[in-house]
């Protein structure tokens, strides 16, 4: 199998608030809306974030009971500067979003903060000097 992802399919409680805050507050383009099912938005060269119906998740898994839940997981959107953290933090807030840990620096020597989505989704929104996306995608780590 090929080291590589092209899908982070998300079980979510409430996909209604999920669009709002995507799309409506964030404005995020969909690249497929499948109301009461599933929104897909383009989030990177080959990368697809699908947000789907916790309890259509679930069944599509073949199981039944209780909706699936997200937990453990952290997506993070690396930016240039500081100050692109503070300014994405504000406007996710300003999206909905609560925030879970204000921007601050961090051990790394980055700069950091984390919010969650109205469903619970946990984002961190970050700058650090050691990290960079070359234009094919090739994300480079410096060492610790």
């Amino acid at each position: 199998m090929d080291q590589r992802v092209h899908f982070l399919t998300l079980a979510t409680p409430d996909l209604d608030s999920s669009r709002a805050f995507y799309k409506g507050g964030l404005g995020w383009t969909p690249l497929l809306d499948v109301p009461g099912e599933i929104i897909f938005f383009q989030i990177g060269p080959g990368l697809v974030l699908g947000l789907f119906d916790a309890q259509k998740f679930t069944a599509d898994l073949g199981h039944e009971g209780e909706p699936a839940t997200v937990g453990g997981l952290t997506l993070s959107h690396n930016v240039d500067s500081p100050a692109e953290v503070d300014s994405a933090m504000e406007a996710a807030v300003g999206a909905g979003a609560t925030v879970i840990k204000p921007p601050q620096k961090a051990e790394f020597g980055g700069y950091h903060g984390h919010f969650a989505d109205p469903n619970g989704l946990i984002w961190e929104v970050c700058h650090n000097p050691g990290w960079s996306v070359d234009d094919d995608g090739t994300v480079r780590l410096a060492e610790l």
